[in-house]
C-alpha cells in the first residue's frame, strides 16, 4: 500500500515546464495588467527571449561545473563567462527594446518586476518546502 503513495507522491514532485511557464504567464498578466490582445502579442516575444537566455545559462553552468586544471584554461574559463554574461546583458537590452514595441514602457517595465516577483515567490516556497521536515503518508 505504502509503494503506490511513494510513486504518487515522486510524480507530484516532478517538475513540470509548461505548467511553470503558464503560470508565470498568468502572473505576468495579471500583475503587469495585460489585456489578452496584449498577452497575445507579448507572450511569443517573452518566449523567444528566454530561450535565447536558457541557453546562454546553460553555458555558463557548464563552465561552472568544470573547473580547468592550469591558470591558461582558468584564465579561459573566466574570460568566456564575461563574455556570455555580457551577450546575456545585450539579449535582455535587445528584448526589452522589442518588447517596448508591443507595449508601452509602463506595462514592460511592470513585466520585469512581476517576472522577478514570481521567481523570488517560486525560490521562497522551494527553500521553505526544503526546511520542512518529511512527511511520511500512513
Amino acid at each position: 500500500m505504502a509503494l503506490p503513495m511513494i510513486a504518487q507522491d515522486k510524480q507530484q514532485k516532478k517538475f513540470d515546464p509548461q505548467k511553470f511557464q503558464a503560470k508565470m504567464e498568468s502572473f505576468i498578466t495579471k500583475e503587469a495588467a495585460l489585456t489578452p490582445q496584449e498577452a497575445e502579442t507579448f507572450f511569443p516575444i517573452y518566449r523567444e527571449y528566454q530561450a535565447k537566455q536558457r541557453s546562454l545559462f546553460g553555458q555558463m553552468r557548464r563552465l561552472r561545473k568544470i573547473r580547468p586544471i592550469d591558470e591558461k584554461g582558468c584564465r579561459e574559463a573566466v574570460t568566456k563567462m564575461d563574455e556570455l554574461d555580457i551577450q546575456s546583458k545585450e539579449l535582455q537590452q535587445e528584448y526589452h527594446k522589442k518588447f517596448m514595441k508591443v507595449l508601452p514602457a509602463k506595462k514592460v517595465y511592470d513585466v520585469i518586476k512581476a517576472e522577478d516577483e514570481f521567481h523570488r515567490h517560486v525560490m521562497d516556497k522551494a527553500t521553505e518546502k526544503m526546511r520542512q521536515p518529511h512527511k511520511h503518508n500512513k
